[in-house]
């Protein structure tokens, strides 16, 4: 029964983020296509936090009015977008209309925002529902959300999106004979299969979360009872449930009975924080959020596209497998401390750093036109999203130890951050215009 839950909690996590991450490894295929150009990932990440609405009014029922919104009736209903969403996406992602004297993908981005609005949403309401379950399925939860984007970053690969070439042409000047004119430009190849099919994937993918989240929602109470020899009694905890949201954890007052035990044996709480240690917790969590999904997603194309599509591709590709990484590791290896997520925090803000400065000097970075500046982006990136998963991973830990509330205020920070990142760069991209792009065959770049 324990490892069917395990699947079952792995496959739910599938649908939290899916749909957005499916976009961004896409990226590299439709910034070709659609007439944003480089500047798409600015607008989606706009786009993504507007979708905050929901997250929003989850958190204002759950502060308002507490105990009254059911999760398992909003998770039924993002889900059930999604899938539509995603078909939808499949049929129109491509068509642009006219307004302010420009094409613009108005129908890709207003699905998009409906995409987005269950991703946002699934913060503040999966990971509250896992809490019916004990701790030790918390983890692979995450693992699942991981591979949310580990999965269509694979299937990305086999696709082949956005692998170009440079190609000599010549055109002809006028009825010389001798008048060719050599020039060099961008030939894309075309991908194993099309932008639909993935699309119609990232629906399939939706559609297992949904049914593992019914089998979840179905499974007796009484399954808490099979975990109790999964893991040892100093790192289990059992959750109060979502019929009493907002209790607090209290190692003292619970207790494992087992069949024909005489007594009860106390399970350890984790140990308290203080006000401001979890001040610093929630830090991290926008901080964080706010460097993943909102600052550097932004620039992703300025920071790598100099180094040409396939650097672009592996970035983007690649770098999802971090999140599924550092989310197996923290299954086996979890340490709290603090000073040692800020540490983590610390470094994944360094390898931050390096991929803006290589989009602030777009199209010329660092060792551009060499393999080990197209080695050193993609790694970056792998090592940026690593490391800073890590830290999510456990200061969801964390806070799951304490309350409902907890991991709800959780979520609502990791929105916050995400937001203020994301307008923050939007101007700066679109409206400053302070990052370049350029040509991979054409830019020339002072050696």
């Amino acid at each position: 029964m324990a490892l069917l839950i395990h699947m079952l909690a792995c496959a739910f996590g599938l649908g939290s983020w899916v749909a957005v991450n499916g976009l961004w490894v896409e990226l590299p295929l439709i910034v070709n296509t659609l007439p944003e150009g480089w500047e798409l990932p600015s607008y989606l990440t706009v786009i993504i936090q507007l979708a905050n609405l929901g997250p929003l009014l989850v958190t204002l029922m759950h502060k308002l009015c507490p105990g009254r919104l059911k999760e398992q009736v909003v998770i039924y209903i993002i889900l059930s977008i999604g899938i539509l969403a995603c078909i939808l996406l499949a049929f129109f992602w491509d068509k642009t209309t006219i307004w302010a004297g420009a094409p613009h993908s108005t129908a890709f981005f207003i699905i998009t925002f409906f995409l987005s609005l269950v991703d946002c949403t699934s913060s503040v309401t999966f990971l509250p529902f896992m809490m019916q379950l004990p701790a030790v399925y918390i983890t692979t939860y995450f693992i699942g959300e991981g591979l949310s984007g580990f999965i269509p970053g694979i299937v990305a690969l086999a696709q082949g999106v956005g692998i170009a070439k440079c190609v000599n042409s010549s055109q002809t000047v006028g009825n010389q004979t001798d008048g060719n004119k050599w020039s060099i430009h961008t030939e894309y190849l075309p991908p194993n299969f099309s932008t639909e099919v993935f699309f119609f994937f990232l629906a399939a993918m939706m559609c297992i979360s949904l049914a593992a989240f019914i089998a979840l929602n179905r499974l007796p109470r009484i399954y808490e009872l099979s975990t109790e020899n999964l893991v040892p009694d100093s790192v289990a905890s059992v959750s109060s449930g979502l019929d009493n949201p907002g209790a607090e954890i209290d190692g003292k007052d619970m207790r494992c009975h087992r069949e024909g035990a005489a007594e009860s044996t106390p399970l350890q709480a984790g140990p308290k924080h203080s006000v401001y240690q979890m001040t610093f917790i929630y830090f991290l969590v926008v901080w964080v959020n706010g460097a993943t999904n909102g600052l550097l997603p932004s620039v992703q194309t300025y920071s790598c596209m100099p180094y040409g599509n396939l650097a672009y591709h592996l970035s983007a590709a690649l770098a999802s497998v971090a999140n599924p990484m550092a989310c197996t590791i923290a299954m086996f290896f979890q340490n709290r401390s603090l000073v040692f997520l800020g540490m983590l925090t610390v470094l994944g803000t360094g390898f931050a750093s390096y991929n803006m400065a290589m989009a602030a000097m777009s199209p010329c970075p660092l060792l551009q036109g060499t393999a080990a500046g197209e080695a050193i982006i993609v790694l970056s990136w792998l090592f940026f999203t690593g490391t800073l998963s890590y830290v999510k991973v456990m200061v969801g830990v964390i806070l799951r130890d304490r309350s409902h509330s907890a991991l709800v205020w959780c979520g609502a920070a990791a929105q916050i951050g995400s937001l203020v990142g994301s307008v923050t760069m939007f101007p700066l991209v679109n409206v400053y215009q302070l990052f370049t792009s350029g040509d991979f065959c054409n830019t020339k770049c002072p050696s």
